[in-house]
């Protein structure tokens, strides 16, 4: 097996535990059962549990970019890229809910590294919501605003839906267009 495919196997294993056990009550030994790897294989690969939460959230974070660069690059205009982009980054979510739990339902026990990539993620989809909403303010799409602002009221009402839909008091899916409309309307765009 190549070091690519074991990596992937006491990830995937990794995930599984985290979400039957929760992260503090899994240890190491329950993620090389899992994997059917040695303690060998997952310490070459990952020094310590935090480092594949770390890896995990790397990985994710991966996923959500590509998912939305590619609803992005169908889309002309600033304002259809955001609305793309948004519809994008829920159904990734949607796509691994075990992921998305240990992602966002998680986090607060899981010390300073953690909090240090969350924020690197979080800031990378910051940047790229708030070029767009640049983009539409100087294409004249929307009037000028506080696009930082705006971005940041986006991610977190993001943010809310998720965990909403983790506790299961709603259905993502069903969220996209009623979002999509609020989103836009705050920043003083018209519906599509």
């Amino acid at each position: 097996m190549s070091k690519v495919a074991t990596r992937e196997r006491i990830l995937d294993a990794a995930l599984e535990v985290f979400a039957r056990k929760g992260y503090h009550r899994a240890i190491v030994d329950d993620i090389v059962r899992a994997s059917r790897t040695s303690k060998g294989a997952v310490y070459h690969h990952f020094p310590n549990k935090e480092a594949i939460v770390l890896a995990l959230v790397d990985d994710f974070a991966a996923r959500l970019a590509g998912s939305v660069a590619a609803a992005i690059a169908e889309q002309r205009g600033a304002l259809a890229k955001v609305e793309h982009a948004l519809s994008a980054a829920l159904s990734t979510f949607a796509a691994d809910e075990r992921l998305a739990r240990l992602i966002l339902l998680e986090p607060v026990s899981l010390g300073p590294a953690y909090q240090a990539k969350r924020a690197e993620v979080t800031e990378r989809f910051a940047a790229l919501i708030q070029s767009h909403l640049d983009e539409a303010v100087a294409d004249g799409s929307i009037a000028p605003l506080d696009t930082r602002v705006a971005t940041l009221a986006w991610l977190g009402a993001v943010n809310e839906i998720v965990v909403h839909w983790l506790h299961g008091k709603l259905e993502i899916s069903a969220t996209i267009p009623a979002l999509t409309r609020v989103l836009l309307r705050s920043i003083g765009a018209r519906d599509r």
